[in-house]
């Protein structure tokens, strides 16, 4: 029960409606501060604007390929053809979160395959990426797709995306897991829901931006949050 601020409240001269109000008004109060301290998440900023601070490569020789230009983690060049999948990966791991982000995938269709997507709750098993991807890509996006283990696992809904979807230009991704539900949205349209029913799937792991093999690419992210969910 709350009592903070009763005890100058119940004095003989008070009215019986009196003290019933303010009885009510400071429990109201508690409840309040109660639940705003409750709704105070915390919000991780994986980026920092201006460096590849918090962030790692794999493979480890694919340095050359990140790099932070006019603000965003950019993998590719757009000139050069990507020789295998290449990777930028937080030094975190994370569970239940809400990821938010700015992408721009470009390049030559002509040349290659385009295609990147954000690695989540993933694992790096024997050197590779494993887990979750939200996908980005010509016949791709909003899929959800299980790299290295189980391949693609939902099929996004472009029924409403489709009519805003920029597709050499930018675009924002939310990607939210809680327990075992998965919700991706692209320009705030959900494209996908998916429950994960095998329990022994990592329910933790890293969130990375890959860059995939093929054609002559470049993937772009900024304006990246992390906020961590209950």
């Amino acid at each position: 029960m709350c009592v903070a601020g009763l005890k100058g409240s119940l004095l003989p001269t008070d009215e019986p409606l009196t003290v019933i109000r303010n009885i009510i008004l400071t429990c109201l109060t508690c409840m309040s501060l109660n639940l705003f301290s409750q709704s105070i998440l915390k919000v991780d900023p994986l980026f920092n604007g201006s460096s590849l601070a918090g962030w790692r490569v794999l493979p480890e020789t694919d340095t050359s390929l990140w790099k932070v230009v006019d603000g965003n983690i950019t993998g590719g060049d757009g000139i050069r053809k990507i020789p295998r999948n290449s990777y930028i990966v937080t030094e975190g791991e994370y569970a239940n979160f809400e990821f938010r982000c700015l992408f721009r995938l470009s390049g030559d269709p002509q040349t290659g395959m385009l295609n990147s997507g954000i690695q989540y709750r993933s694992i790096i098993k024997d050197g590779n990426m494993t887990g979750y991807q939200a996908d980005i890509g010509e016949g791709f996006w909003g899929n959800i797709y299980d790299e290295h283990r189980r391949k693609k696992l939902i099929v996004g809904d472009l029924g409403v995306l489709q009519r805003i979807l920029n597709k050499q230009g930018w675009n924002s991704y939310i990607i939210r897991c809680q327990g075992n539900r998965h919700e991706l949205y692209i320009n705030g349209v959900k494209t996908t829901e998916f429950v994960e029913k095998d329990p022994l799937i990592p329910a933790k792991g890293v969130i990375a931006v890959q860059l995939h093999s093929g054609g002559v690419a470049r993937i772009e992210i900024r304006d990246i949050t992390l906020t961590v969910l209950d």
